[in-house]
């Protein structure tokens, strides 16, 4: 084996080898956070999600209740990864760059290798009552993205920002779904005129 071959599978040991060593919660999420995007949620039960994690199913329950509950915990780590990285680019630049920048980072994450589109739109396609608590938390990720650019809107003077930020959604969306579907190379630009048309309110 080559040098560079043995250095991937030892950083692939030691990779296993710290998700051992993880608490039985985390595990399940990483585990959950895996399938659950690239399979589906409806796709995975409870066995699978048990033997991914390494965990016994008394485990699984004392920790989550049920399936759904992990779902929940799942989309809850996605959208923090979001805001993580949406929030300081909002905070850290002026609006108009702030706007743009949030969805450069949107372009380069459709660009990642096994990008399936948005998690959220994901799991609102198999859950489709309106009042269940995984609709809720994709519910509660859409508003936060709406209110972030209603307020760099807001900033930059734009004399609609609320009906703009809900145009900017529409975008965030459409670039989710175009990312995993279109050839992104070719979106790309298309996305970002448009996201300028917005937020100059021509």
């Amino acid at each position: 084996m080559s040098s560079s071959g043995q250095k991937t599978t030892n950083a692939a040991r030691q990779m296993i080898k710290s998700e051992a060593e993880l608490p039985p919660r985390e595990r399940l999420v990483r585990a959950a956070s895996r399938l659950f995007y690239y399979e589906g949620v409806r796709a995975i039960g409870v066995e699978r999600l048990i033997a991914e994690a390494g965990v016994t199913k008394a485990t699984f329950y004392r920790h989550f209740a049920s399936k759904d509950d992990l779902v929940v915990a799942y989309l809850l780590t996605k959208d923090a990864y979001y805001r993580q990285v949406a929030e300081p680019l909002a905070a850290g630049h002026p609006p108009a760059a702030a706007i743009d920048l949030i969805f450069e980072a949107i372009s380069e994450h459709a660009r990642e290798r096994g990008f399936r589109g948005s998690p959220f739109l994901n799991a609102a396609a198999e859950y489709p009552a309106a009042d269940h608590p995984v609709r809720g938390l994709v519910t509660a990720h859409r508003d936060w993205i709406r209110t972030l650019f209603q307020d760099l809107l807001t900033r930059l003077g734009h004399e609609d920002p609320k009906s703009a930020a809900g145009a900017l959604l529409m975008l965030y969306d459409g670039a989710m779904a175009a990312g995993y579907l279109d050839d992104w190379s070719a979106a790309h630009k298309t996305l970002l005129d448009a996201v300028r048309l917005i937020r100059s309110g021509s």
